[in-house]
């Protein structure tokens, strides 16, 4: 199990999404990744998107800064 992280802030949906799929397909199942947005939606989006495609979202933070992180396990794909 490696830890990553990705970047999307100031990208609006369905860029968040897109990009978390594109990270997770280059990651190992038990991988964790922590995906750092500042749109609002992803709360709802990313946790559908992990939902369907049998990833694990282990904790959504709201910093304090505004920015959101959802840390996801990536599942069996």
């Amino acid at each position: 199990m490696s830890k990553h992280s990705l970047d999307v802030k100031g990208q609006l949906c369905p860029i968040p999404v897109i990009r978390t799929q594109n990270q997770v397909k280059r990651l190992a199942p038990g991988d964790i990744l922590a995906v750092v947005c500042t749109d609002p939606g992803v709360q709802q989006d990313i946790p559908a998107w992990c939902r369907i495609n049998g990833h694990r979202v282990i904790e959504t933070e709201i910093l304090d800064s505004g920015e959101i992180v959802i840390t996801l396990e990536v599942g069996n794909k």
